[in-house]
């Protein structure tokens, strides 16, 4: 009866030390905006891909010494920090055929001066 009682005390002492050998496990709310920053975050992340896959681009690439592909591998290596200002200021570039207020009020200047005529 002792080595009944004796194997049964290991058996519980053996399995309370072992669960404190484990971490417990948390879980916390994902708000919305984080989870649609994330999903802007992966777009944006694509759209980059897709700007580093544009001939006139590859070529300006290739004449620098990197490869379309080795600038998608590094638009991967980036941090969502640095995809957002790259993203940013992208975005700040004119476009071609973008005006500026001056030259808006310029032309219409002009077009009301030629209809007065």
């Amino acid at each position: 009866m002792t080595t009944f009682r004796q194997a049964l005390l290991r058996l519980l002492l053996g399995s309370a030390f072992g669960l404190g050998l484990f971490g417990t496990a948390s879980a916390g709310m994902v708000s919305t905006e984080d989870a649609i920053d994330s999903a802007r975050i992966a777009e944006t992340r694509t759209q980059l891909k897709a700007l580093v896959q544009r001939p006139e681009l590859a070529r300006e690439l290739q004449a620098l010494g990197a490869t379309p592909t080795e600038a998608q591998a590094r638009v991967d290596a980036m941090t969502d920090a640095e995809v957002r200002t790259l993203a940013g200021k992208l975005g700040a570039l004119p476009a071609g055929g973008a005006l500026t207020n001056n030259e808006l009020i310029l032309i219409l200047v002009l077009i009301i001066i030629a209809l007065a005529l």
